[in-house]
């Protein structure tokens, strides 16, 4: 039987219910998956942006959408991928002019909350 290690804070244990729940769906329906995972594989792709400025771009869809796992998946895309704090924290910014206050409030809580705990897994 595979150990699962307890989440250290709750971005991880956000990460970890995406991912379980991807995985169940994945085997209640495989195709549907496979092709939805392709699909989205190509439009990540380092192209004439770069995966960093596709992160920064689904991010700020993310907010302005209120999704709170794509909040926290992307954050984490975009630490990944190499952007920085105030790089996020300028994305979320143009996402909080289209997206007013709704925008600003993730802005604010849990993109801040999710670059700071995934920071503290780095180390």
């Amino acid at each position: 039987m595979e150990h699962i290690q307890e989440p250290r804070n709750e971005t991880e244990a956000a990460l970890l219910d995406y991912k379980m729940g991807l995985g169940t769906f994945t085997q209640k329906m495989p195709e549907l998956a496979h092709h939805f995972n392709a699909f989205t594989e190509a439009c990540f792709k380092e192209g004439t942006l770069s995966q960093k400025e596709k992160q920064l771009i689904a991010l700020g869809i993310s907010v302005f959408s209120q999704d709170e796992y794509c909040i926290i998946y992307h954050t984490k895309g975009c630490i990944d991928q190499g952007a920085t704090e105030e790089e996020i924290l300028e994305a979320i910014g143009v996402t909080a002019a289209f997206g007013g206050g709704a925008a600003m409030s993730q802005a604010v809580t849990l993109v801040q909350e999710c670059i700071t705990d995934l920071n503290q897994l780095k180390q």
